[in-house]
């Protein structure tokens, strides 16, 4: 069991009018939580890094529950594909800012609660302003760069930092905390994966009621910390497989090599990881680009292209570009042989992180020139063919 985050003096401030007794009366009959826990829940300020599938359960069960100030960061706008597992927003709220719809919602949630958006990106520049107000970050975001930022950020400056993540049936969570005696994210992966390397959710996929659940795990563990009660995840990664309906346990240890937290680290500012994670405007340099308007132009005047669409079959089902060829990447290097060689070749795939790969392949095996589609189907779909269904 960890101490409360929040010290006794400031528990002691907060009051409530008749209305709060009533909202929060489930609370107040608990023996580990009673008025002095939820005085604690109203002290408390709880940043939550992202307003999407994560923070979306994370930021309404912490408002329900009664944390006084809750600030959420992020820079999107609500797309339709977010309502899949983004519950947060609605369909009416498609092409509002993100934060916009958020503080709405959230209100109706909870009019007590202290809301602070900041419709920005959380960058190495203004991270450190960000989190120092809060007592606790949730991390729910879905990208390397975030997250080994957060990361940093939070061991600076000794904030838990309460992880979670999502990946089609498969969610994971932690609380990485040194300062509490557990390790940080970069104890678990020292370096940020090479550009491309693992998929984002556009190109993997997520079951829409997993980020529920990882992100309700998360909410409680930022409960547990702010009242002081229970075990919690520090120095536990939690994993959960939802085809099977299992979770499995794994105990965690501060690595003392750590370049961050370690005994001798080496990493004493922050820094902006783009340039290394996955993203579809971080593919391999040495691949020659095309975007989406000029091969419709090439296309409209007649210039001998294959078109090689390295998606998947179920992926082609639900959108194509006519006259491509489909060889889904896993199948590629045995299927070499279809590739046309009298043209040029441009490959493309959902967002243009997978047709990166199968151009780098194309090029080792000599078919030349070969082209990677900037944005994928999804540019062609968004800029040049609306008839072509997103997903």
């Amino acid at each position: 069991m960890i101490d409360s985050i929040i010290d006794e003096e400031r528990a002691r401030r907060p009051v409530f009018d008749e209305e709060e007794r009533a909202r929060y009366s489930r609370h107040l009959i608990m023996p580990e939580v009673t008025i002095a826990g939820q005085r604690r829940l109203k002290a408390a300020q709880v940043l939550c890094i992202g307003a999407g599938g994560l923070g979306s359960p994370a930021a309404l069960y912490l408002a329900a529950a009664g944390v006084g100030t809750l600030g959420i960061v992020d820079a999107d706008r609500v797309e339709l594909s977010n309502l899949q597992r983004q519950i947060l927003y609605g369909t009416s709220d498609v092409g509002r800012s993100k934060l916009a719809a958020a503080r709405d919602r959230l209100h109706i949630a909870n009019p007590h609660v202290n809301l602070q958006v900041l419709e920005q990106r959380f960058v190495s520049s203004n991270a450190m302003d960000i989190i120092s107000p809060y007592d606790v970050v949730i991390d729910g975001s879905d990208n390397f760069p975030t997250r080994y930022l957060s990361s940093d950020a939070c061991v600076f400056a000794r904030k838990p930092n309460i992880y979670g993540s999502v990946f089609r049936f498969d969610g994971q969570a932690s609380v990485f905390a040194p300062h509490l005696g557990g390790p940080c994210y970069r104890c678990l992966f020292p370096q940020p994966p090479p550009a491309g390397t693992v998929p984002n959710c556009a190109e993997a996929g997520v079951l829409g009621v997993l980020p529920g659940l990882i992100g309700m795990i998360q909410a409680i563990e930022a409960i547990k910390l702010i009242l002081g009660v229970g075990d919690s995840l520090v120095g536990r990664l939690l994993h959960f497989d939802a085809l099977k309906m299992k979770f499995r346990e794994f105990n965690l240890r501060r690595d003392p090599e750590c370049p961050v937290c370690g005994e001798h680290p080496t990493i004493f500012d922050l820094q902006d990881y783009e340039q290394f994670c996955a993203g579809p405007a971080r593919a391999a340099s040495r691949i020659p680009a095309m975007d989406v308007r000029e091969l419709d132009e090439k296309r409209a005047a007649g210039e001998n292209l294959t078109l090689l669409d390295v998606r998947e079959a179920f992926e082609d089902e639900i959108a194509r570009i006519d006259g491509r060829i489909l060889v889904p990447l896993g199948q590629l290097p045995e299927r070499l042989q279809e590739i046309p060689r009298s043209a040029p070749v441009v490959v493309y795939c959902h967002s243009g992180v997978r047709s990166a790969h199968a151009a780098e392949i194309l090029q080792a095996a000599g078919i030349e020139p070969v082209y990677n589609l900037t944005g994928g189907i999804d540019a062609w779909s968004t800029e040049i063919d609306p008839a072509v269904p997103r997903y």
